[in-house]
């Protein structure tokens, strides 16, 4: 049986171990979507959500950003 090619989509880091379980599974994720980078901090600079910081690590492509849903 073949797993299911799955468009992630989540933003907090309450989404990462469901993430992390599709990573490990014999599914395949074919897209993730998360919220913008967002200033933070004094110096305003943009960082990256959770999400983004995860698919990154795991070499996931693509990662979309859309400004609203």
């Amino acid at each position: 049986m073949s797993g299911l090619r799955i468009v992630f989509m989540g933003t907090p880091p309450f989404a990462l171990p469901t993430l992390e379980k599709i990573i490990d599974s014999h599914h395949q994720i074919v897209g993730i979507v998360t919220q913008p980078d967002r200033p933070k901090g004094r110096g305003q600079k943009l960082h990256p959500p959770p999400v983004k910081q995860a698919a990154l690590q795991h070499h996931l492509n693509p990662i979309m950003q859309p400004e609203s849903l």
